[in-house]
């Protein structure tokens, strides 16, 4: 008995749908959906409450973005999170912060830049993640001396000391678009310089508009790079000066996320879709000021689209938590805004591939 797949091939073979091909309608894979820690950060939850947590919202992944979420980093201890995961049927995901040794956001908890690269490349490698996150910097980075350009050569150097570590336990390292550090295009020349073959792009939708740029600009611009994800939804609204940005939970801002995970299963459909919400504040951004130029990348079409996403935009109100049960407040906000992203993309969008 034909399947529907083969009755509409056929139909299409005998031109009664002429312009349907066999790849029209072969069925499309469905994209995993996890979430980034950071997401629920008020918990203070280690990777063994992470996964519980993970496996609660039904989730295929989970990306644990900040190295010190673990008890230990030994190897057997990073096992066990291991395990735990593949029991879970959760995918793992590792990183951690800034090796750019000249930003702004460079800590040295892990030592210097390389260093803390290596423990990463090290930890992925344990906790069977095929990445290791990082990032370069912040927005601030672009005005510090020789702007943003001369932050991506001190990480592509770093990059590239680490290249056999990574090489030989299998890790990529993914770079993220992060704060306002680099327009889309900037991280594609990083890549491209440290070479893609061991690096590749942690891609930030929320990031990515306080670089003024529409997050589907951002993918088509960073997709065929893309090897990890943070996403979030956008609400933008005009102002004065300028425009202001708000991080929302998916399916309450701007983005259209079908169209946009339409993209995502052309360019990068093994990578999962995590969601990083962070709500509830806004940042303004006085573009319309010559002066504002003069840390960024002024591309005409680019910011036309983004601007086109504020002009349908509106203000949205501040989350803020006060008195005696601030700290408890903070983190049903965060849960809330992380369940109801899971629920939207899963139920309205089709992500996933647990019911």
């Amino acid at each position: 008995m034909f399947s529907r797949r083969h009755f509409l091939a056929s139909l299409a073979a005998a031109s009664v749908l002429p312009n349907l091909s066999a790849e029209d309608v072969k069925p499309r894979a469905k994209i995993k959906l996890g979430f980034d820690n950071f997401a629920v950060r008020a918990m203070g939850w280690k990777a063994s409450q992470l996964l519980d947590h993970a496996a609660a919202l039904k989730c295929d992944a989970l990306f644990i973005s900040d190295i010190d979420s673990y008890e230990s980093l030994e190897n057997a201890a990073l096992a066990e999170v291991r395990k735990k995961a593949a029991d879970l049927g959760i995918d793992l995901f590792a990183g951690g912060w800034s090796i750019c040794p000249t930003s702004v956001r460079f800590k040295k908890n892990w030592g210097t830049a390389e260093e803390h690269l290596r423990t990463g490349i090290r930890v992925a490698k344990a906790l069977g993640s095929p990445v290791y996150r990082v990032v370069l910097g912040a927005g601030e980075d672009r005005k510090t001396p020789g702007g943003i350009r001369a932050r991506i050569a001190d990480t592509v150097a770093v990059l590239k000391g680490c290249r056999s570590a990574a090489m030989d336990a299998g890790v990529k390292v993914a770079v993220e678009n992060h704060a306002g550090d680099m327009h889309s295009w900037e991280l594609a020349d990083l890549v491209e310089e440290a070479g893609k073959d061991f690096v590749g792009v942690n891609i930030d939708t929320g990031n990515g508009a306080w670089t003024l740029e529409d997050p589907m600009d951002v993918l088509e611009n960073l997709g065929k790079y893309t090897i990890c994800s943070s996403l979030r939804d956008n609400m933008i609204w005009e102002t004065e000066d300028g425009a202001s940005i708000a991080w929302t939970a998916a399916g309450e801002g701007l983005m259209d996320w079908k169209k946009f995970t339409a993209r995502w299963a052309e360019l990068c459909p093994q990578v999962p879709i995590m969601i990083e919400t962070i709500s509830g504040f806004a940042k303004n951004f006085p573009y319309k000021k010559p002066d504002f130029w003069t840390n960024y990348d002024k591309r005409p079409e680019a910011l036309a689209h983004f601007e086109a996403l504020a002009k349908r935009g509106h203000t949205i109100p501040p989350f803020k938590a006060e008195g005696p049960d601030k700290k408890m407040l903070e983190q049903e906000y965060q849960k809330g805004e992380l369940a109801r992203s899971m629920k939207y993309l899963r139920e309205v969008v089709g992500l996933g591939l647990k019911a």
